[in-house]
């Protein structure tokens, strides 16, 4: 059935069966041939490209097992058109065997009639557990973590340890890392599975157990959270409560969903559009135009400011008409300057690398490298500005590149580190509005330094 298969080599695009077309052709035999040759992520993203009304046939053909799988692969926004389209008795079932994080965070961004009829639909064990995830803050750890575990006691023997993995492990979501507790329930460490099972059996499991692992809070920060596992290169993370007692793991696979969505939520924010949620090929026009028209009417605004300056200069460009020659290639140097110091800062402040405390050193390192790219494109704009219109004008484009390359440095580098202290988003004003607020005083500079230079 090579040819259902998308990563059959030497087929080209154009010759793969794609699953949108056999739902649009009503082709079921097709439809099953490719599901069953195709895993779970893949079909995922296919469903996610579809309009929820054509996503629900192929969904409705995959076996119980297969299509819990799926849809846990497809995010919360997907999850929930999916569940529109299902009658109770599967849409209780779904839920029912969902992992109690995914469905806690599901039911958490569900519109409040879907959410109603998820929780009513679960059974008391499984509608308690998800309540108590919901019990935590939005966007907290708590709200990611799995408290399906399996909990080893620190006096325990490895023998005996394993016996409880054995009769405990088909219920946890992972048994590659089990937290160790000790009487009060407090986190004592973890220990990999793999390390008890080359153990000795008679080894006791404190003799064994990891007791410098990190933790967080399960009020702290889900971002966060994520970004320790990646630092710390972790399998699962552990969450404990204010008293230290254990509440729950935060394993890789979510922590990596954690960390996309954070990424593509910076990447949107900084190309001055709110993040949209589900699949570009699947998002409407009118919610991708509605995104980006907000941002794009406050920049349009805040440009207005570069308008009062021209006018403010409005006689000096009357003397010398020459220096309006620059103005674009003035403000367009200054704002790429910016936009690369704010880029590299809002990277650095996700992955940990600086902190708010910072923000007098990275102000001075970047200011040194805006100050140095300045003098290298102050002598290309000397040697094209001498040979247009004259040294004189020439020297004064030369200097205003080197103070406004300078000046644009310091400017991105340090508004996403206030904007953190003020407990903004640092994405939010990072490319889009720090090139707004460079152009205006960029200008500033500029005809400042026109005007000195020239004698005007």
């Amino acid at each position: 059935m090579a040819r259902y298969d998308e990563g059959v080599l030497g087929m080209d695009e154009e010759e793969r069966v794609e699953l949108i077309d056999l739902v649009e052709a009503n082709d079921l035999t097709g439809m099953r041939l490719w599901l069953a040759e195709h895993p779970p992520y893949e079909i995922a993203d296919e469903l996610a490209r579809m309009d929820s009304h054509l996503a629900a046939v192929p969904f409705r053909l995959l076996d119980k097992d297969r299509e819990l799988e799926v849809f846990e692969e497809l995010d919360p926004f997907h999850q929930q058109e999916i569940l529109v389209g299902l009658r109770d008795g599967a849409f209780r079932e779904l839920l029912e065997e969902m992992d109690p994080d995914d469905r806690a965070r599901l039911i958490g961004e569900a519109p409040a009639k879907i959410a109603t009829r998820a929780l009513a639909g679960l059974s008391p064990s499984e509608r308690k557990m998800t309540a108590a995830l919901l019990g935590y803050p939005e966007e907290s750890v708590g709200r990611y973590m799995t408290p399906e575990t399996v909990i080893l006691h620190r006096d325990l023997t490895v023998g005996r340890a394993l016996e409880v993995v054995r009769a405990r492990g088909t219920d946890a979501e992972t048994v590659d890392i089990l937290p160790v507790v000790d009487d009060g329930r407090r986190l004592a460490g973890t220990v990999r599975l793999s390390d008890l099972v080359v153990s000795e059996p008679e080894t006791a499991i404190k003799d064994v157990v990891d007791v410098l692992v990190p933790r967080v809070r399960a009020t702290e920060p889900a971002e966060d959270a994520a970004r320790l596992v990646q630092q710390a290169n972790l399998v699962a993370l552990p969450v404990v409560d204010s008293e230290e007692r254990f509440v729950g793991l935060l394993t890789f696979d979510d922590a990596l969903e954690l960390i996309e969505a954070a990424d593509s939520e910076d990447i949107a924010r900084q190309s001055g559009a709110s993040p949209v949620a589900g699949h570009y090929v699947a998002v409407g026009v009118l919610r991708l135009a509605r995104a980006r028209s907000v941002w794009l009417l406050l920049l349009i605004v805040a440009s207005t400011l570069t308008v009062n300056v021209m006018q403010g200069f409005e006689g000096t460009l009357e003397e010398v008409t020459a220096l309006a020659l620059f103005v674009p290639m003035l403000t367009g140097t200054g704002g790429n300057v910016g936009s690369q110091s704010a880029t590299a800062i809002v990277r650095a402040l996700a992955v940990g690398e600086v902190r708010i405390r910072d923000l007098p050193g990275v102000a001075w390192k970047e200011s040194r490298v805006g100050f140095l790219l300045g003098i290298m494109l102050a002598l290309i704009a000397l040697i094209i500005g001498s040979s247009l219109v004259g040294f004189d004008i020439a020297v004064a484009v030369a200097a205003s590149v080197i103070a406004i390359c300078t000046w644009a440095a310091v400017i991105g580098s340090s508004m996403p580190l206030l904007a953190r202290r003020m407990g903004v988003d640092p994405a939010v004003v990072s490319a889009p509005m720090v090139a707004t607020l460079v152009d205006a005083t960029g200008l500033l500079i500029y005809f400042t330094v026109a005007r000195a230079v020239l004698g005007i």
